[in-house]
């Protein structure tokens, strides 16, 4: 009697204890609340007051050579003491990249923070020292730009300013439309400046004031010849660096 009294107490209690399985399999275990990430800030020492993309035309549109002196004409302008002591000032972070065809954007010397002349002129033995072998193609404007605009992405550095520097003596002939790739770019709070080498079209200023530079302070500088490319270089990145904002049509060759 003892016996059978017992199993049905245990008969009684089965479906309480199936029932409360039942719960926990819906529930499922109790977990602590995600953590939230804390914000990535870059430190100190990737803090500067300028990211700039030194973005220089490999194409076709390119005179044999052509290349090579953009690439010395840079090395030149991070040598002379005028720039590395305007670069003292507050610092910079700068990569230089040679573009041609649609898409085929190349990095050259990564990103490097630079904070005085001796900075300055490392980064001119990098450029001096980076392998070439471009291959020459169209002249997409409109790619560069969007795929320089990239490169400020997650690059740990931190800077109030963001600048693409476009150097190139064509106009564009393949890829995304320039204007469209500019108008991104100034939506991202980017600011697009121009070097514009006269060699091959004497219009490009006109051309570039209307469908490459944008943002704040932007510009064009023209360069007539090889002659007076690195001057007019090392007056732009001086003035890009200090955030000057000059009105386009007045920076011309002939203020070199």
């Amino acid at each position: 009697m003892m016996r059978e009294r017992h199993g049905k107490g245990l008969g009684m209690l089965r479906p309480a204890i199936l029932l409360f399985l039942a719960l926990i399999a819906l529930t499922g275990p109790a977990t602590a609340e995600p953590k939230k990430k804390a914000p990535l800030v870059a430190p100190a020492e990737r803090s500067v007051s300028l990211e700039i993309v030194l973005a220089v035309d490999g194409s076709a549109s390119i005179t044999d050579g052509g290349l090579e002196f953009q690439l010395q004409g840079h090395a030149a302008a991070f040598n002379d003491p005028q720039l590395g002591e305007s670069i003292s000032a507050g610092g910079i972070a700068a990569t230089l990249v040679v573009f041609s065809g649609p898409h085929s954007l190349r990095v050259i010397v990564p990103w490097t923070v630079l904070r005085n002349a001796e900075d300055a002129k490392a980064f001119a033995h990098k450029i001096e020292s980076a392998p070439r072998g471009i291959q020459a193609d169209s002249t997409a404007l409109g790619s560069a730009i969007d795929d320089s605009a990239k490169l400020f992405e997650n690059n740990g550095i931190n800077a109030p300013r963001k600048v693409i520097d476009i150097v190139s003596n064509g106009f564009n002939n393949s890829g995304a439309d320039p204007a469209g790739a500019r108008d991104r770019a100034e939506r991202k709070g980017i600011t697009i400046n121009a070097l514009a080498i006269l060699d091959e079209f004497s219009w490009l200023e006109e051309y570039y004031q209307e469908n490459i530079v944008g943002g704040p302070n932007c510009f064009v500088k023209t360069a007539m010849d090889r002659d007076s490319f690195v001057e007019a270089l090392r007056q732009k990145l001086i003035q890009e660096i200090a955030g000057l904002g000059v009105p386009a049509k007045i920076i011309t060759a002939a203020n070199l």
